[in-house]
């Protein structure tokens, strides 16, 4: 498996992703994009896409706060993550730049392509699919998801929401809303509640950073990255 950090940029911010291979595939291969978690592109993501790259697939964790910050505490993360959510604009924006970025790779499959996300990046998912972003398929993980905008494209994708049963951080209504959403237009779209799973519960360092609700789940982390790779063989054509 062969990684490397990808320069690529939004406006005038600079972002560092950090891309996963498989050198040995043969052929082009499906993309997949890997939206951190709101503290940013840190050691959880990159795991993410190598772990992806050792599926077949060319992953890109992308760089969500530019110049690859990292925030390791809610009291600076908040403002940057709030900036995203009052311009939407900005926000998928950045989310497009990563997948613009991937899709530059040459052995990428154009048609084939994905995005997963964890936390605020299950939110990126989703805003890069409102884009209109031509994606076959969204897996998120412990997701605070938003609802539509007026005036979004509609998603296509295929769609998997992998939350916990016991997550008091999402906003259920707003749950709601995004699986009504899906629902009236016709779209392919599962969501697995996981028993005794709080929020955070693919991360192993979840439980280090002592933030209420925040929590690992080995079985579940397990569980839901097996229903995503059932997800892409159903996604990708070549499968």
């Amino acid at each position: 498996m062969k990684t490397k950090k990808i320069e690529y940029h939004h406006n005038s911010v600079k972002m560092v992703g950090y891309l996963a291979w498989d050198e040995n595939q043969i052929g082009l291969c499906p993309g997949i994009v890997v939206f951190p978690e709101a503290f940013g592109l840190n050691d959880h993501a990159r795991q993410r896409a190598e772990r992806l790259a050792k599926l077949g697939y060319i992953a890109l964790a992308a760089d969500i706060h530019g110049d690859g910050q990292v925030f390791d505490d809610m009291a600076s993360l908040v403002p940057a993550i709030q900036t995203m959510y009052n311009d939407r604009k900005e926000w998928r924006g950045r989310a497009h730049a990563a997948l613009t970025a991937l899709l530059s790779q040459a052995n990428v499959d154009k048609h084939n392509t994905a995005a997963i996300g964890f936390c605020f990046g299950g939110a990126c998912c989703f805003e890069l699919a409102r884009s209109g972003a031509p994606l076959a398929a969204l897996a998120t993980f412990h997701a605070g998801l938003i609802p539509e905008q007026d005036g979004d494209a509609r998603i296509t994708a295929k769609i998997l929401i992998c939350n916990g049963a016991d997550d008091g951080v999402i906003n259920r209504d707003a749950l709601n809303a995004v699986t009504a959403e899906l629902s009236r237009d016709k779209v392919d779209w599962q969501l697995i509640h996981y028993g005794g799973a709080v929020h955070s519960f693919t991360d192993p360092d979840a439980d280090t950073r002592n933030l209420p609700g925040f929590a690992y789940c080995e079985r579940t982390e397990q569980r839901s990255w097996a229903l995503m790779q059932q997800l892409f063989s159903e996604a990708f054509a070549r499968h």
